[in-house]
């Protein structure tokens, strides 16, 4: 109940958006009321809080969820997914699709906040594909400059690609979900096949083709969308060298696996964004609470493997989730958490 209540005033609110300068509005021309409320929501707790987030794979569904609760008495208030890529039944598996999007539905009503993103499938391969040889593939400089050209068959073919996936955003759109939107993340490396590209006609270019199909082509204002690179380090580029620009970017994130959350990464992000919010789009441990004393304009984490696995222990774990100025979903304005059910895997 409190949740609708919350959703009904912001929407009564968003009506007079354009008059009211006291909301920030999307890029999105006309966003969806919901994008406008959890774009504002992340305004409001910049500098002062930030949500803990939990990444699940396909195969996976939501079983991460109760491992979290489980450990900490609690769940993270963001719940991440990925449209996948690879041959059904497995990791990342294009058959789950459909239920991840029920999956993000149901998550939505009970109050998480959902954040999507996609390994996509270079344009000369066709679904399902292997990681190494296809996502971490390369387009040859004529591949590219196809790519970017409109009407050419590999442009073609990158259209019908986005459009398989914009078909499930759209199911969320009318479902009244707004989405933090990830799109082609850790451009400023070289790993993945739209990564390492500088310029105008480079990552850039891409990235605004595809904000041009999904918002202008499709209609989708519930979309937030994020800049997500990965942290500045030796044969990773700088951020600004890769940003699309203020215009198409609502949140900027990056990814941090080995460079310790250093302060040089996040002030240079948080150059480049201004007042815009930033985020921390993955990491493989969660931050201690020194960081986020000493780095407070972070809004939100995303733990992006196991909770118990890798780098991190138990008790780093549990601790963050206790801190004072992290956000989990009890802690949501928004959030009924009576409305929590049991959780099943995607997989049946």
């Amino acid at each position: 109940m409190l949740k609708k209540i919350f959703s009904a005033l912001l929407i009564a609110i968003t009506i007079n958006a354009q008059q009211d300068s006291s909301l920030v509005l999307p890029v999105t021309p006309d966003a969806s009321p919901e994008a406008v409320e959890l774009l504002n929501y992340l305004y409001s707790i910049s500098g002062k809080k930030i949500l803990a987030g939990q990444h699940s794979v396909p195969l996976l569904g939501s079983l991460r969820l109760p491992a979290v609760y489980k450990a900490t008495g609690k769940y993270p208030a963001l719940f991440g997914q990925d449209f996948g890529f690879s041959e059904p039944g497995t990791w990342d598996g294009i058959n789950y699709r459909q239920q991840i999007v029920d999956e993000a539905i149901k998550r939505h009503e009970q109050g998480f906040i959902i954040t999507l993103m996609w390994h996509a499938v270079p344009p000369n391969m066709e679904e399902p594909v292997d990681f190494s040889s296809a996502i971490q593939s390369q387009l040859t400089d004529d591949e590219w400059n196809d790519l970017i050209t409109d009407g050419t068959e590999l442009n073609e073919r990158w259209k019908s690609q986005v459009d398989v996936i914009a078909w499930f955003l759209k199911q969320l759109k009318y479902a009244g979900v707004p989405v933090l939107w990830r799109p082609y993340h850790e451009m400023n490396g070289g790993w993945f096949w739209w990564g390492g590209k500088k310029g105008d006609d480079g990552y850039k270019k891409l990235y605004r083709m595809l904000f041009d199909r999904l918002v202008n082509f499709h209609g989708l204002n519930n979309l937030l969308w994020v800049f997500n690179a990965n942290e500045v380090k030796p044969g990773v580029g700088s951020y600004a060298d890769y940003y699309p620009g203020d215009d198409v970017v609502d949140i900027l994130a990056t990814d941090v696996y080995s460079e310790g959350f250093n302060r040089e990464n996040y002030d240079e992000l948080l150059e480049l964004a201004k007042d815009k919010p930033i985020a921390l789009g993955e990491v493989g441990a969660v931050p201690s609470s020194k960081i986020l004393e000493e780095q407070p304009r972070w809004v939100w984490f995303m733990l992006w493997g196991d909770p118990f696995g890798g780098i991190q222990s138990n008790r780093q774990f549990f601790e963050i989730y206790r801190d004072e100025k992290v956000i989990t979903l009890d802690e949501l304005p928004w959030t009924d958490i009576d409305t929590i059910k049991v959780h099943y895997p995607v997989l049946k």
